[in-house]
């Protein structure tokens, strides 16, 4: 029932900063726990940063200080402020969606960091 598409991605130069954004479709989104998921070549997939339904937010601690996880309900949007940027945060990012034992996930968005 939940689509989400993922927009913002960019190539970046270190230092710099970009605001990821997920499209989520359906009634429920202000119901559902959000996240942001990463995966960087040659790595597993982590998790970025959580938002509950309520607006608790959690954040890897390897991004913690530099990102800030959002949600507009009205607009059934979640985001990513990404500041200052580093090489290793270059993955693909992919929004997810979660209410119960339902798990949704975008196809992602690719944030490379380079000069």
């Amino acid at each position: 029932q939940v689509q989400l598409v993922e927009s913002g991605g960019a190539l970046v130069q270190p230092g710099g900063s970009l605001r990821l954004s997920c499209a989520a479709s359906g009634p429920l989104f202000w119901l559902y726990n959000m996240g942001w998921y990463r995966q960087a070549p040659g790595k597993q997939r982590e998790l970025v940063a959580t938002i509950s339904n309520g607006g608790n937010t959690n954040y890897a601690n390897s991004v913690k200080g530099r990102f800030t996880i959002s949600r507009d309900n009205g607009k059934n949007t979640l985001y990513l402020q990404m500041n200052s940027l580093k090489p290793e945060d270059t993955a693909i990012y992919f929004c997810t969606a979660a209410l119960g034992s339902s798990d949704y996930w975008g196809k992602g968005t690719l944030v490379t960091v380079s000069s």
